[in-house]
C-alpha cells in the first residue's frame, strides 16, 4: 500500500504542477492541490487508515534538504552590508507578527464567544499567546522551491532566506516562552520563567553548534570525494544522521541544516558540488514532500474553526508586511526590501504544524488544542496555497526572478510560452530580413543547380537567400521550383519574391514550373532531370505537417544529392552559428554546408561533441583532438571551434547551448519509418524544441 501511495503521490503531483505552470502558478501550490485531491478533501485515497504514517520519514528527509538548502543562499559577504537591517526586519517582523495576531485573536475569541464553555480571561489570553507564537514560523520550503523555480538571485533573495531562517529560530524559542508564560496563567509554575529564556537560547545555540559541525564535516568529506554519485550519498548520509541526532536531543533540526549550508558556502574554498549533487536527488522528495502536506489539509475539519481561522491567517500576514516595513526604515534597507519582503513570508507550513503538534502533546495545554488545531491548519491551507504565489510576486518586483525574464518580455505581446512559440513559427512570427552583405559573385558559366521548392511566401525568400549561399559554395546557380496540379492557371509573377531576393545577393535566377499532381514526384523530377546538387526545403508554417513529412520522406529516399530542411523560427539572423555532433560521421554529413555558411559574411561558428557523462577527462581530451585533427585535414578549412559536452540528454545539452546562437545545423540520417520509430531521431526531436532557425541536412545513402 505504501508503494501505490508513493506512486499515487508522485504522479498526481507532477500532472497538477504541470497544469498550474500553464496557469502561470508555482509548482508547490501544485502539489499541494493534488495531495488535497488525494486526500480527505478529495478522492480519500491517501489518509492515517490507509498509510498510518509510514511517509512520515519523507518529511523529515525533505526539511532536511530544505534547510540545508537555504543555507546555500545565506552568504555572509552579501550579507555584511545588510546586516543591521536584516537585524532589524527579523525582530520587528517577528515582534509585530506575534503582537498583531495575539490581539487579533484575543479580540475575536473575548467579544465573539467562540470559544469552549467556562473559559475565562485566563484562557482567552493563553489560547491568544499560543497562537500569536506559532504564527511567527514561516515555510523555509515553499519559499526555497519557487526561489529556485524562478531562478531567483541577488541581495534581495539573500535577505528574504536570511529573514527566513531567522524566523523559524525565533518561532522556535518564543514558542518556548509563550508555553512557559500560558503554564503561569494556568497556575502551573513549573521551571521559573528566566530558564525558559535561557533554555531556549541554549537549544538555539546547540542546534547551531550542531549544524556548524556537520558543515564542517562534510567540508571534509567533499574533498575526498570526487565523482556526483559519491557526493551525494555522503552528504545524504551525514545530513540525515544530523537530523536524527537534532531530534534525539530534541533540538531544532530545521536550525541545524541551515547553519551547515551556511558554513559550507561561506568556507574560503566555497565548494557548492555538494549542493548540486544533493538537487540532483531533491526533485521527487520535495513532491513528496508537498503533496503528502496537500493530504492532511481536510477542507471539511477545517470548517470548524471558521472566522477565527481567517482572523488568524490574515493578522499574521498583516504583521509579517508591517514588521518587515518597520523593520526596514529602522535598519535603512532598500527600498524593494522595504515594498516586497513581507510578501516573501506568507507561506506556513511545517514548523507550524510541529508546534501544534507540541501543544497537543502538552498535558496542561491539551484543552486548547481543539481550537488551535483547526485554526493553524486554516492558516496553512491559505499560506501554502497563496503564499508561492506571494513569494513569486516578491522576487519578481524585486527584479530577482531572472528565470522570468524571458517569461516578462513574451507577455509584454499578451503571449504566453506556447503561444509564443506556436506565433514566431507562424507567418506572422517569421521575419526575413533584407540582404545586408556585399553582393556575391556567381560562377559563370555555371556548374549545375541548386533547387529551393518555393513554398509559403513569408519563407520563399528565406529560402532563396539560403539556396544562393549553397550555390555559392557549389558554384552554380539557384533554381525555384514550382509544382503545380496540370490544367492549373499560372500567375503572372509567380517567382516575384525569390528574383528580388536572389538578385539583392548578386546572383541570377533559374526557375522551373513543373505539371504534376503529386507535389513530392514533381520534385524529384525537377532535381533529377537538372543533376542538382542540393535540395532546399521550408519547413511549413501552416497546415498539415504530416503531409510535409511525406513529401521529405519521398523526395530524399529518390534524389542523389543532399536535402536541407530549413526550419524557419522568429526574425532570421545567421552571424551565430551551432553545429552539434555525436560522431565524426556527423560532422562529415553538415561540413559542406557549414563551409558554405563560412563563406558569407561575419560568423562565430561553434562545434560541440556530445559525450555521455561518466567519460574519463582523458578521453575528452583526446577527441577535442581527434576532431580538430579531422578539421585541419580538409582541404577547404573553416574557422571552426570545438568544445566536447559530458551531457546526460543531447536535447537538453543543444537546447542549452543554441541559447546565445542564431542558427543550429545538425544532420539527419535517411533512415527508414520502422527504424526511427524504435531509435529515433536527433534531429527531429530537437526541431520541435528548438526556438531558433534550424538546418537540417539529409545526406544521400552511401553505397
Amino acid at each position: 500500500m505504501v508503494t501505490l501511495g508513493v506512486a499515487l503521490l508522485l504522479a498526481a503531483g507532477l500532472l497538477v504542477a504541470k497544469i498550474c505552470q500553464r496557469f502561470h502558478l508555482p509548482s508547490v501550490t501544485g502539489y499541494i492541490l493534488a495531495g488535497m485531491l488525494l486526500g480527505p478533501s478529495g478522492f480519500d485515497l491517501i489518509n492515517r487508515q490507509s498509510i498510518g504514517s509510514d511517509l512520515d520519514h519523507f518529511t523529515h528527509i525533505a526539511l532536511m534538504l530544505i534547510s540545508f538548502g537555504i543555507g546555500e543562499h545565506v552568504e555572509l559577504k552579501k550579507l555584511r552590508e545588510h546586516v543591521r537591517s536584516v537585524a532589524w526586519i527579523g525582530i520587528c517582523e517577528a515582534f509585530c507578527a506575534f503582537v498583531f495576531v495575539s490581539v487579533a485573536v484575543f479580540v475575536t475569541v473575548h467579544f465573539t464567544g467562540v470559544d469552549i464553555d467556562g473559559w475565562q480571561l485566563r484562557d482567552h489570553l493563553a489560547i491568544s499567546l499560543l497562537l500569536g507564537a506559532v504564527g511567527l514560523a514561516t515555510a523555509p520550503a515553499a519559499t526555497l522551491l519557487v526561489i529556485r523555480e524562478v531562478k531567483a538571485s541577488g541581495s534581495f533573495t539573500a535577505t528574504l532566506l536570511a529573514i527566513v531562517a531567522i524566523d523559524n529560530g525565533l518561532a522556535i524559542m518564543i514558542f518556548g516562552f509563550a508555553i512557559s508564560i500560558a503554564h503561569h496563567i494556568m497556575g502551573q509554575l513549573g521551571d521559573p520563567f528566566y530558564l525558559v529564556i535561557v533554555k531556549g537560547f541554549i537549544d538555539i545555540g546547540q542546534s547551531l553548534i550542531l549544524g556548524v559541525f556537520t558543515g564542517i564535516l562534510l567540508d571534509v568529506v567533499l574533498r575526498r570525494l570526487k565523482s556526483q554519485g559519491e557526493m551525494m550519498t555522503g552528504g545524504l548520509a551525514l545530513l540525515l544522521l544530523c537530523s536524527e541526532l537534532a531530534r534525539y536531543l530534541e533540538l531544532s533540526s530545521l536550525l541545524a541544516g541551515m547553519a551547515a549550508g551556511v558554513i559550507l558556502v561561506n568556507r574560503a574554498e566555497r565548494d557548492v558540488r555538494m549542493f548540486r549533487a544533493l538537487n540532483s536527488f531533491e526533485p521527487p522528495i520535495y513532491v513528496l514532500f508537498f503533496t503528502l502536506a496537500g493530504t492532511h489539509l481536510d477542507i471539511k475539519a477545517l470548517g470548524a474553526a471558521g472566522i477565527l481561522g481567517t482572523i488568524y491567517f490574515l493578522a499574521r500576514i498583516v504583521g509579517k508586511i508591517n514588521g518587515v516595513a518597520l523593520g526596514a526604515r529602522i535598519g535603512q534597507a532598500p527600498q524593494a526590501v522595504l515594498r516586497y519582503l513581507g510578501f516573501g513570508l506568507v507561506p506556513q507550513a511545517g514548523v507550524a504544524i510541529g508546534l501544534i503538534f507540541l501543544i497537543s502533546s502538552d498535558l496542561v495545554l491539551t484543552e486548547y488544542a481543539s481550537i488551535i488545531t483547526p485554526v493553524v491548519l486554516t492558516g496553512v491551507l491559505f499560506s501554502e496555497l497563496i503564499g508561492p504565489l506571494a513569494v513569486r510576486f516578491a522576487v519578481s518586483r524585486a527584479g530577482e526572478a531572472h528565470g522570468l525574464n524571458e517569461e516578462k518580455l513574451r507577455e509584454e505581446n499578451g503571449l504566453s510560452p506556447l503561444q509564443n512559440d506556436i506565433h514566431l513559427r507562424s507567418a506572422q512570427g517569421v521575419e526575413i530580413l533584407p540582404w545586408t552583405w556585399v553582393k556575391l559573385s556567381p560562377q559563370i558559366p555555371s556548374q549545375g543547380v541548386v533547387v529551393f521548392g518555393a513554398a509559403h511566401h513569408t519563407i520563399v525568400s528565406g529560402l532563396a537567400r539560403f539556396a544562393t549561399i549553397f550555390a555559392n559554395f557549389y558554384r552554380c546557380l539557384p533554381m525555384a521550383v514550382r509544382v503545380v496540379q496540370p490544367g492549373t492557371a499560372v500567375p503572372t509573377k509567380l517567382f516575384q519574391k525569390e528574383l528580388e531576393e536572389v538578385a539583392s545577393m548578386g546572383y541570377p535566377l533559374a526557375t522551373e514550373l513543373i505539371p504534376d499532381s503529386s507535389v513530392a514526384s514533381g520534385l524529384v523530377a525537377g532535381v533529377e532531370y537538372n543533376a542538382a546538387k542540393m535540395v532546399v526545403l521550408g519547413y511549413p508554417l501552416h497546415g498539415t505537417v504530416s503531409s510535409f513529412h511525406e513529401v521529405l520522406e519521398t523526395v530524399a529516399a529518390n534524389v542523389s544529392c543532399p536535402v536541407v530542411v530549413v526550419r524557419f523560427f522568429g526574425v532570421l539572423h545567421t552571424e551565430r552559428i551551432l553545429v552539434p555532433v555525436v560522431s565524426l560521421e556527423d560532422l562529415e554529413e553538415v561540413y559542406p554546408v557549414v563551409m558554405a555558411l563560412d563563406l558569407i559574411g561575419e560568423h562565430h561558428l561553434q562545434l560541440i561533441y556530445l559525450l555521455h557523462s561518466g567519460e574519463a577527462d582523458s578521453l575528452l581530451q583526446a577527441k577535442e583532438a581527434e576532431v580538430n585533427q579531422w578539421l585541419a585535414a580538409r582541404e577547404k578549412k573553416v574557422d571552426l571551434s570545438v568544445k566536447v559536452v559530458v551531457t546526460d540528454s543531447r536535447v537538453q545539452a543543444i537546447l542549452e547551448e543554441a541559447e546565445e546562437y542564431d542558427l543550429v545545423v545538425m544532420g539527419a540520417t535517411r533512415t527508414q519509418v520502422i527504424k526511427k520509430f524504435f531509435f529515433g531521431s536527433l534531429a527531429d526531436t530537437v526541431s520541435k524544441k528548438l526556438q531558433k532557425t534550424m538546418l537540417i541536412v539529409y545526406m544521400p545513402d552511401k553505397v
